[in-house]
């Protein structure tokens, strides 16, 4: 693809695609995620997705400059689709938790794509409503700027890596998975004790617990110490009392109160 990208104001195509689709943005993202998962990196080529969409490739210019520019745009819409299914409590613990979980859980529902859109920076909307939204929460809590920002960068590197590693694993066919779980059982399970006392001690536990995922437990250990970290900066910088009612007799939500309902909305 070019830089003939046309504005979104005239991007609509009038008429339809010999499929009898109208060329959208939208529809171009959904097809090219599809082709992603069937056929890999190699399906965002203009000749396949012009095939697929049933349309003169060329039309794709009017959407997007490049393929990499396709690409940050899939990349956008599965944080768009995680964002879509997630509800705040309030409770910013849970909220992290809720949210993290389902980052992951939407990279391994397109697990090609999350490998190749994980360590990508879009700048796009849903992207950039991420962002916002997390330090939100985090601020909402009560960190200071600077440590929502750090505890921000982990929060995301830890689910992007994490969907990536789970992704890739996913994504290896699956007689190669069933041969690496069976490693854990035909060779770590029957070292002997003489000689790998702490592999035989713990060899039930490795068999059941690594061909899982082991990112909710690291999600967990990152918000405890994240909890952690908050108790002591509000240990020592202790807020001031906060009088009953308002100055001047108003009886109007605390500053808390509106910080957490901001959250939620």
């Amino acid at each position: 693809m070019s830089e003939r990208v046309v504005p979104p104001a005239a991007r609509q195509r009038r008429r339809p695609t010999k499929q009898g689709v109208v060329l959208s943005e939208t529809l171009i993202v959904e097809t090219a995620l599809r082709l992603i998962e069937e056929h890999g990196a190699d399906a965002l080529s203009v000749r396949r997705l012009g095939r697929a969409l049933g349309a003169d490739p060329s039309s794709l210019y009017r959407y997007f400059r490049h393929t990499d520019d396709l690409m940050l745009a899939v990349a956008d819409e599965l944080i768009g689709r995680t964002l879509r299914t997630w509800r705040p409590s309030g409770d910013w613990r849970a909220d992290l938790r809720d949210l993290g979980l389902r980052m992951h859980a939407g990279a391994l529902a397109h697990p090609r794509a999350a490998v190749l859109s994980s360590y990508r920076v879009t700048g796009r909307a849903h992207e950039i409503q991420a962002v916002e939204t997390i330090l939100g929460v985090l601020r909402g809590a009560g960190f200071p700027d600077a440590e929502a920002v750090r505890i921000y960068h982990a929060f995301v590197d830890q689910a992007l890596a994490y969907s990536a590693l789970d992704s890739a694993s996913l994504a290896m066919p699956k007689a190669a998975r069933e041969a690496e779980a069976a490693v854990w059982r035909g060779t770590y399970a029957r070292l002997p004790a003489d000689t790998h006392p702490h592999i035989a001690a713990t060899a039930r536990h490795l068999v059941a617990d690594m061909p899982r995922s082991s990112y909710p437990a690291a999600l967990d250990l990152l918000l405890s110490a994240a909890a952690a970290r908050l108790a002591e900066i509000r240990a020592r910088n202790p807020r001031p009392a906060r009088p009953d009612r308002p100055p001047g007799g108003h009886t109007g939500p605390s500053a808390e109160t509106s910080r957490e309902e901001t959250v939620r909305r």
